[in-house]
């Protein structure tokens, strides 16, 4: 996946209760629903050891 402001890897960021999409150039943060339209196979996979994160 890549970041829609610079167009660099958005990797899975978790901190405490949040996950969120976190991108590895600029440092933009993304909540799920901003980005969940262009999940990859690998990244919902990644996701899916977490709960709830559609509402944090």
């Amino acid at each position: 996946m890549k970041c829609k402001k610079c167009s660099s890897p958005l990797e899975v960021h978790r901190l405490c209760r949040r996950v969120r999409m976190r991108c590895t150039g600029c440092k933009k943060e993304y909540q799920i629903h901003e980005v969940a339209q262009d999940l990859d196979a690998e990244t919902e996979k990644l996701l899916e050891k977490y709960t709830a994160i559609i509402y944090d």
